[in-house]
């Protein structure tokens, strides 16, 4: 009983609080007579000012002055303010406009501060999901413009006056650091619209998130990756096409990159609007690495082609063999490409074909000179091997010779019938190895100017497609409104 007594000592010696009855007294007194469904104004010609903010901090700020719910604090108590909840007091139906939630307001109903001079102040939390066209024309650097339009839902501007709280717009003061986007800044305006179904004037409040995607992530991710692939493409120009990789090396990387291609897809946004930055420059490398893979067909084409197959065109000789080398400053061994040899070559090419124009019609099916046939040639005279037909005159005349330098005069008219069908074989196998050399000669040749036209091939795409590859790269990063944003 002792410690009981001494703890109902201590409570009487405890000061007793005076604002309970007087709130209690104070709330009776102002929600008596009280209508939430009555507009708050001495004088209803009148517009309620209704001061609107936002903190991007998923928290809105409404305040406003009810003349209402005005009261002496001398008279209670001293108690200046009051928590009401607001299904007792009358508030704005402040909505936002171009809301996605399925709620339409997605806020928590909290407690109006009410103040003793009427002013009443609602900060309600929430999350806010709002309609936003988004911009992918230069993505991944791009920056978006989210509004989010604030106004009364059935109040006009004659009855409910929506100011800007503050000029500078949304406070930022508690904004959380967002590893995705950069916020640039977040504006707000007051707009006075007159809608097609009413004639009086709405107003509302707009506010301007405007952010800014972070491309460190995509740049190291996605644009570094496919310059090393489209790379790598180039480096098939570089490869002999004996090795027996080219081909397979370029259809490698058109597969990785593919692949490649599929994952970034699914980071691009999914929409027809237009076409994202980075998509266009992955398209330009695509397309790079497919071509690479047909000229590099073309390339292997061209290197195993065949005297007995395929015949060089003379524009093949005149743009692979001799100026496009020129430009691209390469030499074959033993032969000097420069302006002067190429001019010369040209018209030595011209007078063979003036000088074979001007051959008789024999001359030019037996493709000897003219003067083979009035007579034997000059002793200083230099017969081709190549004319060792065996029907032509200088056929008979290295016969002649050849049995003149085997049978002596005296005796020519002894010899058998089998010692010169001996010779006569014997100078048939010449002359077949001779057209034989001459012939693996020709051929040889024509091979090695169809390999030095897949050479020159290799090495024009090599320029081409890494002068391309640059371009395309350097055009994608200076086209962007800005390149990192960490």
């Amino acid at each position: 009983m002792a410690p009981l007594l001494v703890a109902l000592a201590l409570m009487t010696l405890l000061p007793v609080s005076e604002q309970g009855p007087h709130e209690k007294r104070l709330l009776n007194a102002l929600l008596a007579s009280y209508n939430t469904l009555e507009r708050p104004v001495a004088n209803e010609s009148e517009p309620l000012e209704v001061k609107f903010g936002l903190t991007l901090q998923q928290i809105i700020d409404v305040e406003w002055n009810d003349y209402n719910l005005r009261w002496n604090d001398s008279e209670y108590g001293g108690v200046k303010d009051l928590r009401i909840t607001p299904n007792k007091l009358w508030k704005p139906d402040v909505l936002m406009y171009n809301s996605a939630d399925e709620g339409f307001d997605g806020t928590y109903q909290t407690n109006v501060v009410v103040r003793n001079n009427g002013s009443c102040l609602y900060v309600p939390p929430g999350i806010f999901k709002s309609t936003c066209k988004i911009d992918i024309t230069w993505f991944p650097f791009d920056d978006q413009h989210c509004d989010m339009k604030f106004g009364s839902w059935t109040y006009d501007g004659n009855q409910l006056d929506l100011v800007l709280k503050d000029e500078n717009g949304g406070d930022l003061s508690d904004f959380i650091t967002n590893g995705e986007w950069y916020l640039i800044g977040m504006p707000g305006k007051k707009n006075t619209i007159t809608y097609a179904c009413c004639p009086e004037p709405y107003v509302d409040v707009t506010f301007t998130i405007m952010i800014r995607r972070r491309t460190l992530y995509y740049f190291f991710n996605l644009i570094v990756p496919c310059v090393l692939i489209s790379s790598m493409a180039l480096l098939g120009f570089t490869l002999p096409p004996d090795s027996g990789e080219k081909l397979t090396l370029g259809v490698t990387i058109l597969l990785s990159l593919t692949v490649f291609l599929n994952l970034v897809a699914e980071t691009l946004p999914q929409v027809s609007d237009a076409i994202p930055l980075l998509g266009t420059y992955f398209n330009c490398i695509m397309f790079m690495v497919a071509s690479s893979v047909v000229l590099t067909v073309v390339v292997l084409n061209y290197h195993h082609r065949t005297a007995d197959i395929h015949e060089m065109p003379q524009w093949i000789k005149s743009v692979l063999l001799q100026w496009l080398p020129w430009i691209l400053r390469m030499s074959r061994p033993g032969k000097k490409i420069t302006r002067k040899t190429i001019m010369l070559s040209n018209r030595m090419r011209e007078l063979e074909l003036k000088e074979r124009s001007s051959k008789s019609l024999l001359a030019n099916v037996l493709d000897i000179d003219d003067d083979f046939r009035h007579g034997p040639p000059a002793p200083n005279s230099t017969a081709s091997t190549g004319n060792l037909g065996p029907g032509s005159p200088r056929c008979s005349i290295f016969r002649t010779d050849f049995r003149r330098s085997f049978v002596r005069p005296s005796t020519m008219e002894d010899v058998g019938v089998g010692h010169h069908r001996e010779l006569h074989l014997i100078l048939r196998e010449l002359q077949f190895i001779t057209a034989r050399m001459k012939k693996a000669d020709e051929e040889a040749e024509v091979i090695s100017d169809w390999k030095f036209a897949a050479m020159v091939v290799d090495r024009f795409c090599l320029f081409v497609f890494s002068l391309f590859t640059i371009i395309a790269t350097v055009a994608v990063l200076l086209s962007a409104p800005h390149i990192i944003v960490q």
